[in-house]
């Protein structure tokens, strides 16, 4: 063989892939490593070495701290919340025949493929202080609601991300589900389980690769949706929907890089801290 290496193993594959791991570590790996050094140093250029000095002063920063509780609060209550609906209308959606079920995901895909300009402009004539809900409600004769100057702003970001976000997952727990051979469930059946224990004995412990999958995108997503946040509300929103984000894009236009890569660098660290105890944990449960 022509592109062979060693004991007769191919090495065309390697070309193949040889261009896209360049890219990725040139433009991907190869910044990301730089940021990380910045962030030991008092500025980018020409700068001092300062330790841990950047990450001490981040750590006792109020606005990111603030940042940082409202991201892990958006995360803990979004994600969750997003996973179950998906997997809920999954389950509802799996019996159905080809057909119907195949309408109805492409329904709820549909919000993947609009621009969010277009929607922003759409969110911005429902949660308005003379929008569509305040008019609803004074009709009803109920005080207006401030959604997006209040806490309250709180449910629209959350609102936003779970209809974005909730036709991919549906779609991925629809193929988790298609992977679990009907043999378990059937004989289950027939030795008299309820459904109650098959979903759980049987249904979630099969799908568990399909759950650290789904939890690890809708992770990588909840970040995604600043750009609706930052199209609705701008750089300085009410203080209960301030997220990492904001902090970091506004220490980007200040210039400020030595703590701009210290907070990305943090953020990281976590997120790769987190898919590896999903990957443990996945691996731990289906060993057993």
């Amino acid at each position: 063989m022509i592109f062979s290496h060693g004991q007769g193993r191919p090495v065309a594959p390697l070309l193949f892939i040889l261009p896209g791991l360049l890219g990725f570590g040139l433009f991907y790996l190869w910044p990301f490593v730089v940021s990380v050094g910045y962030s030991f140093l008092s500025r980018p250029h020409g700068g001092q070495f300062v330790g841990l000095a950047n990450y001490v002063a981040l750590l006792q920063n109020p606005a990111y701290l603030l940042g940082l509780r409202n991201t892990l609060f958006f995360m803990g209550v979004s994600v969750p919340l997003n996973m179950g609906l998906a997997l809920g209308i999954a389950l509802l959606l799996r019996p159905l025949g080809e057909g119907v079920k195949q309408l109805l995901v492409l329904i709820f895909l549909i919000p993947l493929v609009i621009p969010s300009g277009s929607m922003v402009f759409f969110w911005q004539q429902l949660f308005a202080q003379q929008g569509i809900l305040n008019g609803w409600l004074d009709q009803l004769g109920h005080t207006p609601i401030n959604w997006l100057g209040s806490n309250h702003a709180r449910g629209v970001v959350i609102t936003i991300f779970v209809w974005k976000s909730l036709g991919f997952n549906m779609v991925l727990f629809l193929a988790g589900l298609a992977n679990i051979p009907k043999a378990y469930h059937e004989a289950a059946g027939v030795d008299g389980a309820g459904k109650w224990y098959i979903f759980t004995r049987i249904t979630l412990p099969c799908l568990l690769p399909t759950v650290v999958i789904v939890s690890l995108m809708s992770i990588v997503n909840s970040f995604k949706v600043f750009r609706e946040l930052y199209l609705l509300m701008g750089s300085h929103p009410h203080p209960s929907v301030y997220m990492l984000q904001h902090f970091m894009n506004n220490n980007f236009f200040s210039l400020n890089y030595p703590r701009l890569t210290t907070a990305t660098t943090l953020l990281s660290l976590a997120i790769g801290l987190i898919a590896m105890g999903l990957f443990r944990l996945e691996r731990r449960f289906s060993h057993d």
